[in-house]
């Protein structure tokens, strides 16, 4: 069955991504799931935002938490809210982003923030970077991972790599997403989610080769494509192979 991740919360009739009343209203129209992006402040916390660079205040990694705008949450704040569903939280850190920590301290921090929510087995946890993710390996072996995969990124090559270093989950974009890569991937035992999946066709064609979730930005299509599937929503669970 196909998992319905809503990317960023819900931003369909106006709210605004990464917030707490997204994720909130995720939950309210059946998500599966949310997506969310973590970034570490200078104060060593976790805010929830997509961008290096918040508007108007400047980069996540120079603000502490009290100089963070109020729509800006922390990765504690979310998971309180986001019960019944899964959280993936990927991870930024990219080496081009103002406040980049080769130290990877952000996956240990981000391992402990989980732990202490109670969130270790409902939460998946995905990077661009394998170094990241090996690190919030080696900070709790117990989290489930995904590794993204960039729009040049060889799928072969890909999906040795996740299976070499026990990541369970591939997201590869959804314009390389083909029969085989699928198939390729289930046969490792990797579990399929694909981002970011809004357009109608893609969303039926994404239902029908049975990848194991779609993030989308449209939940109520995605959540109409999976149900006119005669799929159930809400998994139980993170989603990579078992």
């Amino acid at each position: 069955m196909t998992a319905v991740f809503a990317h960023r919360g819900c931003t369909e009739d106006g709210f605004v991504e990464n917030t707490l009343e997204a994720f909130t209203q995720a939950g309210r129209r059946g998500a599966d799931g949310v997506e969310l992006d973590v970034r570490l402040t200078a104060d060593g916390a976790l805010a929830v935002h997509h961008d290096a660079e918040v508007p108007g205040a400047g980069p996540v990694s120079s603000l502490g938490v009290a100089d963070l705008p109020a729509h800006v949450p922390l990765l504690g704040d979310v998971l309180a809210v986001c019960d019944g569903m899964v959280v993936n939280v990927e991870i930024k850190n990219p080496p081009q982003d103002p406040g980049f920590d080769p130290s990877e301290a952000v996956a240990g921090l981000t391992a402990a923030a989980i732990e202490e929510a109670g969130w270790t087995d409902r939460v998946l946890v995905s990077s661009f970077q394998v170094a990241t993710l090996r690190a919030v390996q080696a900070a709790d072996g117990r989290l489930a991972l995904g590794a993204l995969w960039g729009f040049g990124d060889d799928p072969g090559a890909a999906l040795r790599e996740a299976a070499e270093t026990g990541i369970g989950a591939v997201h590869p974009f959804v314009s390389v997403v083909t029969p085989e890569l699928v198939v390729g991937a289930h046969a490792l035992g990797l579990a399929v989610n694909v981002w970011t999946v809004n357009a109608t066709d893609d969303l039926a064609a994404m239902v029908a080769l049975g990848v194991d979730a779609v993030i989308t930005d449209r939940l109520a299509d995605a959540l109409a494509a999976a149900q006119a599937a005669g799929q159930s929503p809400r998994g139980e669970g993170p989603i990579v192979a078992s």
